[in-house]
């Protein structure tokens, strides 16, 4: 059983820059009005039964599903009307069931911490329609002592990461928008609790670098109801840069190289009144990947967006 279970364990990667989809972020096309903040609570839940190991993608009959829930807070507020800053901080929980109805403990805590600028680098209105052109950074750190090499049940991937990115939006005058982003993901080093590991050869120590990502993403969505409603459908996909596969009947590490394809659908809603109250959901499920678990999350949160500071001239 503990053979066969420890092929299930995956390495999630990523998970402490994945604020995409939600309201007002780094990877949208939405810019806060100088002196406004928004401020967002998300609820996630994501499970899977099936994972990659290399290029082959596997069942575990021992363990049935994997459960992954997400509570994050994220806060963002317009320095100017052309750039933007962000933070934000998750509490993740994690766990699995079997067949018989049992489960496996996981752990919870408060993972990584995020800080981003945005920044509106050209926006240009024609006769059809907005061009816009965004730029953007993220860095997020681990801001608690979890275990990064205990998979699939660990917060996050325990590595300092720093997240580049450049967006293009063009909006047709019908509501109608097509969104392509383009970013680079560095990720440090990571400390296991062992003192030697294999990654295609011996490695007598306890840190390892976690490889760093590319990533893409294609969306096309409109507005609604005078503005007040959006939807979305998105691709998005993660291809590292280095890395070893999973042996077999091995336990993954965060030395491996995690591929993914993802598909989501997303919505957002603005209330009339009260005034700067929204709500936002998504559906997402990897649909191709690479020592990566075959995840389909759904989300649902709450926004709430005011001017702090009077704009000044």
């Amino acid at each position: 059983m503990k053979k066969y279970f420890r092929t299930l364990i995956l390495l999630c990667a990523g998970l402490g820059l994945s604020y995409q989809s939600l309201a007002q972020t780094p990877t949208d096309g939405l810019m806060m009005p100088k002196g406004d903040i928004c401020f967002l609570l998300n609820f996630e839940y994501g499970q899977f039964d099936h994972y990659w190991e290399g290029e082959t993608l596997r069942k575990n009959g021992t363990i049935a599903k994997v459960q992954r829930r997400t509570a994050m807070v994220m806060a963002a507020y317009g320095i100017t009307k052309r750039l933007d800053v962000y933070a934000g901080l998750p509490y993740v929980s994690t766990n699995s069931t079997t067949p018989n109805g049992g489960k496996f403990a996981g752990t919870s805590g408060i993972q990584d911490l995020a800080l981003g600028l945005k920044y509106e680098a050209l926006r240009k209105k024609g006769e059809k329609g907005e061009l816009t052109v965004f730029g953007s950074v993220l860095f997020s750190t681990p801001v608690s002592n979890y275990l990064s090499d205990y998979q699939p049940y660990s917060l996050g991937i325990g590595a300092p990461q720093l997240a580049w990115r450049a967006l293009v939006e063009y909006e047709w005058n019908s509501g109608v928008y097509l969104r392509g982003q383009a970013g680079y993901i560095w990720k440090g080093y990571t400390e296991a609790e062992r003192e030697y590991y294999y990654n295609d050869g011996s490695y007598f120590t306890s840190w390892m670098d976690v490889p760093s990502a590319w990533t893409y993403e294609a969306v096309v969505g409109k507005w609604f109801m005078n503005k007040s409603f959006r939807a979305e459908l998105s691709y998005n996909s993660s291809r590292s840069t280095s890395g070893d596969d999973i042996r077999a009947y091995n336990a993954p590490q965060p030395t491996n190289k995690v591929d993914m394809d993802r598909v989501g659908v997303f919505a957002q809603y603005f209330f009339n009144k009260p005034k700067g109250l929204g709500v936002v959901a998504s559906y997402s499920r990897v649909i191709h990947g690479r020592n990566a678990p075959e995840m389909t999350a759904i989300s649902a949160g709450v926004t709430y967006q005011f001017g702090l500071f009077s704009p000044k001239n």
